[in-house]
């Protein structure tokens, strides 16, 4: 499998398309990773820990800190402890947070404390995709080494609004894990096949 024995730490931020996190995980599992969930509290408002830990089948962590998963320094651990740091949904508020390097909740704590690569598939309005503010920090992050899939071009939640800002589906988010974690030698790579008959 694809993605067998990597371990993805996913974090799901507060917007509706948290909803499709659920999707994610099973599809990343298929491959075979370990899926680890890190929810906000905005994420919290869309999809149950309930149902995130049902799919990932392991524990979610949603609090900075909670006394049991802080015991051994858990959000370090948690940053360390995987192969690639996934955030998807990424909201314009968390974006802004690791753009600047805040730390105030779990979600923003792992990401400034994360040596791995991280992958960020940004979900919001085409207009705060699209805000000044917004654009700053995209640069900020792809300058600090952040890889990007998406958003991308559609129809939003919200009645009449479309554009620039739609998370990636699943399956091209996975794509992209996959091509980031992929370090198996490719010998042939940039090579031509030449074919001949008979």
């Amino acid at each position: 499998m694809a993605l067998s024995n990597k371990h993805i730490l996913l974090i799901i931020s507060g917007g509706i398309a948290a909803y499709k996190s659920l999707d994610l995980i099973r599809r990343l599992k298929e491959r075979g990773a370990k899926v680890t969930p890190v929810m906000t509290r905005g994420a919290q408002e869309f999809v149950t820990p309930l149902a995130v830990g049902a799919l990932s089948a392991t524990h979610v962590f949603t609090e900075l800190f909670s006394r049991q998963d802080e015991q051994d320094v858990g959000h370090i651990r948690l940053a360390r402890d995987c192969d690639l740091v996934l955030v998807a949904p990424a909201t314009a508020d968390l974006l802004a947070k690791m753009a600047n390097g805040l730390a105030d909740d779990l979600a923003s704590t792992v990401l400034l404390a994360t040596d791995r690569p991280v992958l960020v598939a940004p979900a919001m309005n085409p207009k705060m995709w699209e805000a000044k503010a917004t654009k700053r920090n995209i640069a900020t992050l792809k300058g600090d080494g952040i890889a990007f899939i998406g958003p991308m071009a559609g129809e939003m939640a919200e009645k009449g609004e479309a554009g620039v800002g739609r998370m990636a589906e699943a399956l091209q988010i996975v794509e992209a894990v996959e091509h980031l974690l992929d370090d198996a030698p490719k010998p042939l790579k940039g090579k031509t096949a030449i074919v001949t008959s008979g």
